[in-house]
């Protein structure tokens, strides 16, 4: 039986998903069909919400997202279910994504959207010139009581980088550190080859 090209879509995204969802802490989803049209996605990370006229922490977040019939070219549906304080993201749950509001990108799959969402939950992505939510930018702006991002993991906090980012130092000289990759070319005599990217 053939495939149409937006399950075959929707099968890469909730493939996309399941590996973010391994490769993150932070990140949990449910999710809705046979290949899913609708996810629930959970983060366990800090956020800002407001409370009695007070921005404080929030731990717990979810998003509701919605995949369209014309989806992937056209935006899914994003809506905020529990409170958050940012720019923007409307107090009603409608969350903007800058440009891609008017130019979508349908390369984008689900699980990098997540990742855009996840860095607007940590205030890494946040925009107060064109704001959904006037309060938060203004607050966002004029603040000095959080240093942004207020969560500093990155959601695929389960992965090991195999470069380290510091270089070492080694007879007072700092080299840097890279990949390399040894390839058994079956051809080399007691040679070994080294190839490095």
């Amino acid at each position: 039986m053939r495939v149409s090209p937006r399950n075959r879509r929707l099968a890469n995204d909730f493939a996309a998903m399941q590996k973010l969802a391994d490769e993150s802490s932070i990140l949990r989803f449910k999710s809705y069909g046979n290949p899913p049209e609708a996810y629930d996605v959970f983060f366990a990370g800090n956020g800002l919400r407001r409370m009695d006229l007070k921005v404080g922490i929030v731990a717990k977040h979810e998003v509701s997202v919605r995949l369209g019939m014309t989806y992937p070219c056209v935006m899914p549906e994003l809506r905020w279910k529990t409170d958050i304080f940012h720019p923007n993201i409307s107090s009603a749950g409608a969350v903007c994504l800058g440009g891609y509001q008017v130019h979508w990108v349908p390369s984008l799959d689900l699980a990098e959207l997540c990742e855009m969402l996840w860095d607007m939950i940590r205030y890494d992505n946040f925009d107060v010139t064109s704001p959904y939510n006037r309060d938060a930018a203004n607050w966002a702006r004029l603040q000095r009581e959080f240093k942004f991002p207020v969560d500093q993991r990155s959601l695929r906090d389960r992965v090991t980088r195999s470069v380290r980012k510091q270089p070492e130092i080694i007879d007072a000289e700092v080299i840097e550190i890279i990949d390399a990759v040894m390839v058994d070319e079956g051809n080399a005599a007691n040679d070994d080859i080294l190839f490095i990217d």
